[in-house]
């Protein structure tokens, strides 16, 4: 039965991250980052109150990649979306479930933020972090663990933003939720990785030993198709069978560049091991052309988006123009990751097909990678992206203390000791076990005196 809760104290920080290696994706190269932190104090109803939390990269140029925005302009963007809903968040005065708070103040977050012309995917940011925070506190509050509590729908999720959906739908689908033990790990091959030999895509102390593939493109059909014959070389010759993706981040310009490079994967012979291994490819096509781009024959192979995901509706319209499947992302909100995953199921068990996968912008060891992780646990991804274990140096930037109580809290998701603790890859798969702590995934939570406020963001005028 869902808690009613009312929010108390919204705290917002941060932590510088530099990158072991540059990460190239689409148009953009990041070394380094600062990651957010978000630090909830709820009152459940009957005086009982809790602390929650959560954390995310500051991401340049992802959620909003138009070209006359800087980096740091994109991570101002950012900045104001979790401080606008800080706001709203702390403006509702009467007790409600998660979901019902969340719904109550997510219009009104993309208005406020349209007008500091910051778009609707920038703009569910600060919502996507504080909601994972409260429901960490809900959770703690309850004593129970992610799982139990979600089956539970504790958050009171109901079908207020998906008309399309009924509120069975969506506790029928939460009540049958199981959390799965082993998650695979998809290994991301940036535009800027090594591809052949020591440090290569195949190298199993590169890539961890991962089954799955994860692999960049530019937005050049021929670049991209020798790029790929070059990798498929490489991964033809690892000592287990292998699955790929591919995710352009909206850099193929429209429909006839995207059918040249599908018109490459289906004739070209050098291609072969990754044609025949791909399952689908990712946001091909800026979102804004996507909207209005129906795939056609296209969709002969899956496709999915992800940057086009901005609403409560875009998995909808984008089944409509010939989409097979939407990403999950805690970043961009984990009840919409539950209403896409309640939709795949529903879609896909009247005939259709219809699916959700787990990817990743740069999960840093510690709360995020664990809260994303068991987002995708729940709601039936079997593999999932996860960059913060490759870019990045362990808890690079947490003090050692922190390190040191993630892995005692959590031993089977890190390895290591000293400064050299890091995420702990079995066979290419991460556990899930020590995610059912009471709370949202985590036992323990940031060392927060160690951290420093989040800087101020000054509103924009369009």
């Amino acid at each position: 039965m869902p808690l009613r809760l009312v929010v108390r104290d919204i705290a917002l920080f941060e932590r510088p991250v530099r990158f072991a290696r540059p990460f190239r994706f689409g148009a953009v190269t990041i070394n380094a980052a600062q990651q957010v932190f978000v630090r909830v104090e709820i009152e459940v109803e009957g005086g009982r109150r809790a602390v929650g939390a959560s954390a995310e990269l500051l991401a340049s140029k992802w959620f909003d990649k138009r070209p006359h925005l800087s980096p740091e302009n994109t991570v101002v963007e950012l900045r104001r979306s979790l401080s606008i809903a800080r706001e709203l968040y702390l403006g509702h005065s009467a007790f409600a479930s998660a979901f019902a708070l969340h719904a109550a103040c997510i219009t009104g977050q993309i208005e406020a933020c349209a007008r500091e012309d910051i778009p609707p995917l920038a703009a569910a940011f600060g919502p996507a972090e504080i909601d994972k925070a409260v429901l960490d506190a809900l959770l703690r509050a309850a004593e129970v663990n992610f799982f139990d509590g979600m089956a539970g729908n504790v958050a009171g999720i109901d079908a207020r933003l998906s008309p399309d959906l009924s509120g069975e739908d969506i506790v029928s689908f939460l009540s049958r939720g199981r959390r799965v033990d082993r998650l695979a790990v998809r290994h991301t091959v940036g535009l800027d990785d090594r591809i052949e030999g020591r440090g290569g895509v195949a190298d199993p102390r590169e890539n961890s030993g991962a089954r799955y593939f994860k692999l960049k493109l530019g937005g050049n059909p021929d670049a991209d198709g020798a790029r790929l014959a070059a990798i498929g070389s490489e991964l033809a010759a690892l000592p287990c069978d292998y699955k790929v993706t591919l995710d352009a981040n909206e850099q193929y310009a429209d429909l006839d560049a995207l059918t040249a490079l599908v018109e490459r994967l289906d004739r070209d012979a050098a291609l072969r091991p990754i044609a025949s291994k791909l399952l689908y490819i990712e946001q091909p096509m800026p979102r804004d052309v996507t909207r209005h781009s129906p795939l056609g024959s296209l969709a002969s192979r899956d496709f999915i988006i992800d940057e086009a995901d901005d609403s409560y509706d875009a998995s909808v319209a984008a089944r409509a123009l010939g989409y097979r499947g939407i990403s999950s992302k805690s970043c961009k909100g984990l009840y919409k990751s539950m209403i896409n995953a309640v939709r795949a199921a529903k879609w896909s068990g009247e005939g259709g097909k219809f699916f959700i996968t787990g990817e990743d912008l740069t999960c840093q060891a510690g709360l995020a990678v664990q809260q994303d992780l068991a987002l995708g646990a729940l709601i039936g991804v079997s593999h999932a992206e996860r960059n913060g274990h490759h870019y990045v140096d362990g808890f690079a930037g947490a003090p050692l203390t922190e390190a040191q109580a993630f892995r005692s809290a959590h031993p089977d998701l890190y390895t290591g000791e000293g400064e050299n603790i890091r995420l702990a890859i079995h066979d290419g798969d991460l556990l899930t076990g020590s995610l059912t702590a009471p709370g949202f995934a985590s036992s323990v939570h940031p060392d927060w005196p160690a951290l420093a406020p989040l800087k101020e963001a000054t509103p924009r005028t369009p």
